[in-house]
């Protein structure tokens, strides 16, 4: 059965969204602290950077890099995720991962400049644009993942507009040990999440708090 999950970083104070954000530094000023230990684990660096010479941590937080990448048949994104908030108007621009993206399956990015011709890369990746409702691109999605799930990724407007349409089945939250004072709230005028799913809480050895939520 698909279900649609959820991958969040978040500060011990409750920001994800960071400031200073542009072309050059697409994820602003604190994403590398909010993300050290994901990208500190075996699995992050032998799939996204390639690296296969074994390096990185293992432990907790590597299990959950590996469940990040198992079993996902589409994904659906923001399109400041795509990176169109920096390159509205290059035709050539097919987002920040190169020419093969980590994701290996179909891609929903949402955008108003839709329609846009889909672009296909190397992988099994295919990135396509579209600007209808949320619950039309999950119903697309799902069918594209064919019983695999479908992932729902950023930029935070996106990741809060499907938790306030509750379409949400699994969410995992890294909350980093760190308090950034700055950026965007995720929990902000949105419904009560632990009163609908299970919550599970596991710490890892780096100190990252790996909070679950389940329907």
């Amino acid at each position: 059965m698909t279900r649609v999950r959820m991958d969040l970083f978040v500060a011990l104070d409750g920001y994800t969204s960071t400031t200073g954000q542009s072309p050059e530094n697409p994820m602003g000023d604190d994403w590398g602290r909010l993300t050290e230990a994901y990208s500190a684990t075996r699995t992050f660096r032998q799939n996204v950077f390639g690296d296969t010479t074994g390096s990185g941590t293992t432990g907790i937080d590597d299990a959950y890099a590996a469940a990040f990448f198992e079993g996902v048949g589409a994904e659906i994104m923001g399109a400041s995720m795509f990176g169109l908030h920096a390159f509205p108007d290059d035709p050539q621009w097919k987002g920040w991962w190169g020419d093969r993206p980590p994701f290996g399956a179909p891609v929903y990015v949402l955008t108003h400049t839709a329609p846009r011709p889909s672009i296909p890369m190397e992988g099994g990746t295919t990135f396509h644009f579209r600007s209808g409702p949320i619950e039309d691109v999950l119903a697309e999605a799902r069918e594209a993942a064919g019983g695999l799930d479908v992932r729902v990724g950023g930029g935070m407007g996106t990741a809060r507009a499907f938790l306030r349409a509750g379409l949400i089945d699994d969410l995992h939250l890294l909350v980093a040990p760190i308090m950034l004072g700055r950026g965007t709230r995720l929990w902000d005028e949105l419904p009560g999440l632990d009163l609908t799913h299970k919550v599970r809480t596991e710490v890892a050895e780096s100190g990252t708090i790996h909070l679950t939520f389940t329907r």
